[in-house]
């Protein structure tokens, strides 16, 4: 008995270092990071009028190119339904899934899944009609409520109003256009996901000015990239792509200025920049991993404002995604 368990440890440890080795090998010996989005959500994942995919989910799937190609163009965007999404990543259709997705237990015990991080901590919200005349979701009792299937939203506005003793007809569709269209058309009173994606959306409708967004957020949604689970290489490469982003912006360094701070004396900005230590080949990358992640994407920061901050439609304020320094949450573990 001793002797059948001895052999069935050795073969979990080879079956586990084969699985750890798996997903890196498999993105080197193809030349590119496959990457699971949106099918087309403004500042998350969505195409520009040239067909180039942009986002701060679309970033983030650069910077993992960059880090592990020292090239963020090694990047292919496949568009996923809220429906199919975790299926693509699970079945290896796709190496990482970074589309607006939030974590919750069940997602990251049940369905064989690993969140890296939270890329954007939101809640959900609704929208409705002007002439609607309503300034609180509480006085939508018998409202009819458009939602993406496949998604926490339809959870969440059902416990919502089951708690608040409300009424409500439940419109549920795969696409997300799908839902934005019927929600423009009147098919529904009320259109509901996460606050930032409501405002992604209301550019889509038909007059968004006649729309507004009502002032209560209803749940928590700390949206990240998922990966597989039972590969802990890709998921610590996944883990320490956004942790690097998050850490440089803390420390000051941007894709502006981070060919002289590779000339820092600064011991945590040595560990980053991968001027000292070997933090990047214990990962299986090169040491200077973050520093191309920073040089060619940019810091959390960077991405924030460029696709989703203040300057852009989504007109979205830092708030809670601001650094813990700066009256926010955002934190990352150091690299040392």
């Amino acid at each position: 008995m001793k002797l059948k368990q001895t052999i069935l440890a050795i073969a979990g440890v080879a079956l586990a270092g084969s699985l750890q080795a798996a997903t890196l090998d498999d993105v080197k010996a193809k030349g590119h990071v496959q990457c699971g989005v949106s099918q087309g959500l403004p500042g998350f994942s969505n195409t520009d009028d040239a067909g180039n995919w942009t986002g701060i989910d679309v970033d983030y799937c650069r910077a993992m190119a960059a880090a592990i190609f020292g090239d963020a163009s090694k990047v292919k965007f496949t568009p996923l339904s809220a429906k199919e999404r975790f299926t693509a990543l699970s079945s290896g259709e796709i190496d990482v899934l970074s589309r607006n997705t939030t974590w919750t237990m069940t997602r990251d015990t049940q369905l064989g899944l690993n969140f890296a991080g939270v890329l954007y901590y939101d809640g959900q919200g609704m929208m409705v009609p002007r002439e609607l005349g309503v300034t609180s979701a509480k006085e939508l009792d018998g409202a009819a409520i458009c939602v993406n299937t496949g998604t926490t939203t339809e959870l969440n506005i059902t416990d919502y109003f089951k708690s608040n003793g409300m009424s409500f007809e439940l419109v549920a569709f795969e696409k997300s256009d799908e839902v934005v269209k019927a929600y423009d058309s009147g098919r529904c009173n009320v259109f509901t996901t996460d606050r930032s994606g409501v405002a992604a959306e209301r550019l889509k409708l038909t007059n968004p000015n006649d729309h507004m967004v009502l002032p209560e957020i209803i749940s928590k949604e700390p949206l990240g990239p998922v990966v597989r689970q039972g590969d802990d290489q890709w998921f610590n490469i996944a883990k320490w792509t956004l942790n690097a982003m998050i850490n440089a912006e803390e420390m000051g360094v941007d894709s502006g200025n981070v060919a002289d701070m590779m000339k820092s004396e600064d011991p945590s900005m040595q560990r980053l920049l991968g001027t000292s230590g070997d933090f990047g080949k214990e990962i299986g990358l090169e040491n200077n991993w973050a520093a191309n992640i920073i040089g060619m994407v940019g810091n959390y920061k960077e991405i924030y404002e460029k696709n989703v901050g203040p300057d852009t439609p989504l007109k979205l304020q830092r708030g809670v995604n601001a650094l813990w320094k700066s009256g926010g949450i955002l934190y990352a573990p150091p690299i040392r």
